[in-house]
C-alpha cells in the first residue's frame, strides 16, 4: 500500500494515463523516425501517427486536422494566439480584450502587449467568477482585433459561456480566442457552435504527457492570419517550427481519445466525488464555497476558510493528502490568489483558499478519508490559534 499523500491537485497536472504511457512507448523505441522525413518507413511511421492525433483532437472540437497546430502546451499555444494575431492584425487595430480572472499565459502576453503600444481592455467578474455580456459588449471596439476568455478557469472551475462570447464577435468580425487548457476532454467544445477562432489545448490535464499541447487556428470564416513566433524550418505550416515531438504527439491524442470516450460517465461520478466532499466539509463554520455551484468542471472544489491561512491549511494536510492553495503556476508567490481578489475577497479570504481538483484515480474512499482529516486539520489550526499566536 501506497503512503504517498492522496493526491487532488489535478488542476495543476494529471498523473500519466497507464493506457496513454503504452500508446507512447513505441514512438520511444522502435517508431523512432522524424514526421517530418517522408522518404523512408521511419518518417512515415511518424507523420501517420500525428496525422492521426490531428484527427482526434479535431474530432473532438468539430475542427479539421489542418486547424490543429501542435505547440509545447496551452502557454505557448496562448503566446502564439495572442501575439500572433496582435502582429498579423496589427494594421487593423491595437486593441484587445480579456478577464482578470484568465491564467497568467493570456494575462502576461497581454500586459507585454501593453508595453509594446497595445490597448488592453480586462473585463471583471461577477462574485461567481463569469464575465457580463453587456460590458464585453459594450467593450467591443472597431479597433478590436481579439478577445480571449477561457472556458474552464483553473482555481475555481466556472464554465465561461463560449458561445454567447463567440457570437458577439462574431457579428462585430472580431476573433475570439478560447484558453481550453482545463476543459479540453472534460466538457463539450464546439469551435463552430461556440464561434470559436482559436482555441489552446494541452495534454497534461487529461492524462497525457507533460510539455506538449495544441493551438486550434480557423481556416475559413473567417481564415485567421497569425505570425509565427517561433523561426527555423517551416513546420506546422508555417506557425510554429520545430521538430515534432511524436511520443508526445502521440499521448496526447490518446488522453484526448479516452477522455471523451469516458466524458459523460466520468463527469457523474466526479460530481458524485466533488458533492461528497463539499457536504461533508460545508459543515465547518466560516467556510465558502469559491465559484458557481453547478457551473463548474465536475472535479474542482475551491474553498476559502474563515480565519486560516491557505498555505498553512495545505501544510498541515500533508502528508494524508496532496492539494494546492492555487495556481500551481503562481503557487510560489506569497499573495492573495488574483482570481479570488478578482471575486471580491478581501485578503485574508483569499489567502485562506485551497483547490481540490479530483480526478480519475480518485475513490470515495479516499474523500472520506480527505474529508475528515481536512476538519480535523481546521478544528487543529483554529485550537492553536486560541491557546497561544505562538503556534
Amino acid at each position: 500500500m501506497s503512503n504517498r499523500p492522496i493526491y487532488l491537485d489535478c488542476h495543476a497536472t494529471t498523473p500519466l494515463d497507464e493506457r496513454v504511457l503504452n500508446a507512447m512507448i513505441p514512438y520511444f523505441t522502435e517508431k523512432f523516425g522524424n514526421a517530418a522525413s517522408v522518404s523512408h518507413i521511419y518518417g512515415w511511421e511518424s507523420e501517420a501517427a500525428v496525422r492521426k492525433t490531428r484527427e482526434i483532437l479535431a474530432s473532438s472540437i468539430n475542427a479539421t486536422p489542418e486547424e490543429i497546430v501542435f505547440t509545447s502546451g496551452a502557454t505557448e499555444a496562448n503566446n502564439l494566439a495572442i501575439k500572433g494575431v496582435a502582429e498579423a492584425y496589427f494594421s487593423k487595430g491595437q486593441h484587445i480584450i480579456t478577464v482578470a480572472t484568465e491564467h497568467k499565459a493570456v494575462l502576461d502576453p497581454c500586459e507585454y502587449l501593453k508595453s509594446i503600444g497595445f490597448e488592453v481592455t480586462i473585463l471583471p467578474v461577477n462574485q461567481q467568477g463569469f464575465i457580463d455580456l453587456e460590458q464585453l459588449e459594450k467593450a467591443l471596439r472597431p479597433d478590436t482585433i481579439l478577445v480571449s476568455v477561457m472556458a474552464a478557469n483553473n482555481e475555481i472551475g466556472v464554465l465561461q459561456p463560449l458561445a454567447e462570447v463567440g457570437k458577439l464577435c462574431h457579428e462585430k468580425e472580431i476573433l475570439f480566442h478560447t484558453d481550453a487548457a482545463q476543459a479540453i476532454g472534460k466538457i463539450p467544445l464546439n469551435v463552430e457552435e461556440s464561434n470559436i477562432d482559436l482555441m489552446s489545448l494541452t495534454a497534461h490535464k487529461v492524462y497525457g504527457p507533460k510539455g506538449i499541447g495544441a493551438l486550434y487556428v480557423r481556416r475559413r470564416n473567417p481564415k485567421v492570419k497569425l505570425a509565427a513566433q517561433l523561426h527555423g524550418g517551416g513546420h506546422e505550416k508555417g506557425m510554429r517550427s520545430g521538430t515534432l515531438y511524436t511520443p508526445q504527439i502521440v499521448g496526447f491524442g490518446k488522453a484526448v481519445e479516452i477522455a471523451i470516450l469516458e466524458q459523460e460517465t466520468e463527469n457523474q461520478r466526479l460530481t458524485q466525488l466533488r458533492e461528497r466532499l463539499w457536504q461533508k466539509l460545508s459543515t465547518i463554520e466560516g467556510i465558502y464555497l469559491n465559484g458557481h455551484p453547478q457551473k463548474r468542471l465536475a472535479g474542482n472544489l475551491n474553498i476559502s476558510v474563515e480565519g486560516l491561512d491557505g498555505a498553512a491549511l495545505s501544510l498541515g494536510l500533508q502528508p494524508i493528502v496532496a492539494v494546492s492553495s492555487g495556481s500551481a503556476c503562481s503557487s510560489h508567490n506569497i499573495a492573495p490568489s488574483y482570481v479570488l481578489k478578482a471575486l471580491g475577497h478581501p485578503d485574508k479570504l483569499a489567502y485562506a483558499t485551497v483547490r481540490f481538483g479530483i480526478g480519475r484515480f480518485n475513490t470515495a474512499e479516499e474523500i472520506d478519508q480527505v474529508a475528515e482529516h481536512f476538519i480535523n486539520t481546521v478544528t487543529s489550526l483554529r485550537s492553536c490559534s486560541l491557546v497561544t499566536r505562538a503556534c
